[in-house]
């Protein structure tokens, strides 16, 4: 069945309206999106001066290579004395007086590599608009793309270290759709952050608030520029600026209340490596070759050695990719960053999310660790965290850190959600969920009692796994169709398999050996209340007056029921947003 919003001619809740005189959502622009203003003013605009060079940087790191690979033996007799071997194409070249040609094609073909790479940069190209982000780029075959502002599903800041030197960043906008990101690499380091809060801003419909509270006509507004610094001035400081840039932490205090800010403990990411299902394949793997060894095969080591060295490497490079990991609520969205010389951080908007996961590996399950992935309609072309698809928001956390990033994807988190939660995450069964008949365990022998399903509020919970434990939430709202489907033996044992289908992604939210009545119940409910949120999601325009409201997020979008101006931040008092470790825990059938 597919769920469509209401016919034409049906009513539809009305759109919020600006109040005259209440105050915009987002707050006072930071010195960033002042700085960045400039660049939605609707015109033509060029990337950073830099771009050549940093995308031409792999060109010359490649044939400094090369040149170093063909010195190697002239190298090694320079240090250590090597006699002479000959057939050195650098020996060759000197024996025949080719120095200077040799030098004259380097530097040939690295100048020709930057001129292409400027002449591209000239001919590369935004503009934003107050409906849509385009790029023209292209020397002989021309491109532009062009994206929507209301189809952006996130924007993502990712600074490479060499582009970090340059005080350079990369801006990736995920639009929804394949292939229909549009990214402006490299821009300033202040612009990029500016300027992906003031894209946000657009989409959100807070700078049209704006200019109607104003009196001005729709539209993007240009902001008075402020006089340039003197040459002189912007050198000196620019070393200074690089330095803090590298000192500073990857999360700006100010950018997000501390309350917000989810965290992962350098221990416990690197727990959470050990305990992998990888380790499980190494330590098989350093078994078999003891054994191999001692049986008088030490072939094995040669052949597995170098695969364990790399496997060494594999976990270095996971766990300082991830380190400064922190997942926290903006006024622009639900903020995920991480990284230590290279790093990246992606805002996602209200409303973008379409699927949750709340997942648990048998490994974990004594330290009460939990990873939470999540579906949305694009995917940035920058990798997540450790290499890890950017649909992780979660790598590792406890229960107090999944009930907080809950509260930021959801839009709606209350105590009955908080309970719900728990009960789908630790509980073995009879409780709130609608679980599986005794005869399931025909199909599911160990997970027939946990496997159930609950509406809360908007949301779908459907509750399943023994070994590795799964909670999928499906906002109603974002659901595309439903599926009840019967099988043979389905049918046989009075069962039905239901299908919730949303965007493609890692969540996969489907529930079977469910009782058949209750699978028809569940069908007509869902799809009842699915088509009410469809009509009265108002996400897509986040920023205009009364939806934050009406979803009980004042500030933070995502972050129901927050402190006021009035609270201090961190106070459990200061704010009412429920918190798994506050609720119940002693209910009968849950694990230790």
């Amino acid at each position: 069945m597919s769920l469509q919003g209401p016919p034409p001619g049906a009513p539809v809740p009305d759109e919020p309206q600006p109040q005259p005189g209440a105050p915009l959502p987002g707050g006072p622009l930071t010195a960033a999106e002042r700085a960045a203003e400039h660049l939605t003013d609707g015109e033509w605009h060029r990337l950073h001066p830099a771009t050549p060079l940093l995308r031409g940087g792999i060109v010359f790191i490649a044939v400094l290579g090369f040149v170093l690979s063909n010195l190697r033996e002239r190298l090694v007799s320079f240090f250590v004395g090597a006699p002479d071997v000959g057939g050195d194409p650098i020996d060759a070249i000197y024996n025949h007086g080719w120095e200077g040609w040799a030098l004259l094609g380097i530097a040939v073909v690295l100048l020709g590599c930057l001129a292409a790479f400027y002449v591209s940069w000239r001919m590369h190209s935004f503009r934003i608009t107050g409906d849509a982000v385009e790029v023209r780029s292209g020397i002989l075959f021309r491109t532009q793309r062009k994206a929507r502002l209301d189809r952006i599903q996130g924007i993502n800041v990712a600074r490479p270290v060499l582009a970090r030197i340059f005080g350079a960043a990369k801006l990736d906008i995920t639009v929804a759709g394949h292939d229909a990101n549009v990214q402006l690499a490299y821009l300033g380091s202040v612009l990029a952050d500016g300027l992906r809060s003031d894209v946000l801003r657009l989409a959100s419909g807070v700078r049209a608030a704006e200019a109607a509270e104003a009196g001005a006509p729709g539209g993007v507004q240009g902001a008075t520029g402020r006089a340039a610094a003197s040459r002189t001035a912007q050198v000196s400081d620019f070393v200074g600026r690089r330095v803090s840039d590298f000192l500073a932490p990857e999360l700006d205090p100010n950018t997000a209340p501390p309350a917000s800010v989810v965290k992962i403990p350098p221990a416990r990411l690197a727990g959470s490596l050990l305990l992998s299902g990888f380790s499980i394949f190494v330590v098989a793997v350093i078994v078999l070759l003891v054994i191999g060894s001692a049986g008088g095969a030490p072939w094995l080591l040669i052949v597995v050695l170098p695969g364990l060295i790399g496997s060494a490497s594999f976990y270095i490079n996971r766990f300082t990719k991830s380190l400064r990991y922190s997942v926290a609520g903006t006024p622009d969205g639900v903020r995920v960053g991480f990284g230590l010389l290279s790093t990246s951080n992606e805002t996602l908007p209200p409303g973008r999310v379409h699927a949750v996961e709340v997942q648990q590996p048998l490994l974990w399950r004594p330290f009460g660790w939990w990873q939470i992935r999540i579906d949305t309609a694009g995917h940035s072309r920058e990798k997540g965290a450790a290499g890890q698809p950017n649909t992780t928001m979660l790598p590792v956390g406890d229960q107090a850190d999944v009930a907080r990033v809950l509260a930021l994807v959801l839009p709606i988190f209350t105590a009955e959600h908080g309970d719900a939660v728990l009960q789908g995450m630790t509980s073995r069964g009879h409780d709130g969920f609608t679980g599986s008949p005794r005869r399931a365990v025909w199909l599911r022998p160990l997970s027939w009692q946990r496997t159930g399903f609950r509406m809360v509020d908007g949301v779908v919970l459907l509750r399943r796994g023994f070994v590795w434990r799964s909670l999928a939430i499906v906002p109603l709202a974002r659901l595309q169709s439903l599926e009840l489907q019967q099988g043979p033996i389905d049918r046989l044992l009075g069962l039905a398999e239901t299908r919730f289908h949303t965007v493609s992604g890692p969540v996969r939210p489907r529930l079977g050996a469910m009782d058949s009545a209750s699978g028809v119940e569940l069908f007509e409910a869902v799809a009842a209340r699915a088509v009410e949120a469809a009509a009265g999601d108002r996400s897509h325009r986040w920023g205009s007056h009364g939806w934050p409201a009406a979803h009980g997020a004042p500030g933070v979008p995502g972050a129901p029921d927050a402190p006021d101006a009035q609270s201090t931040p961190g106070d459990p008092a200061a704010s009412t947003t429920p918190r798994i470790e506050d609720l119940p825990r002693d209910t009968p059938g849950e694990d230790a």
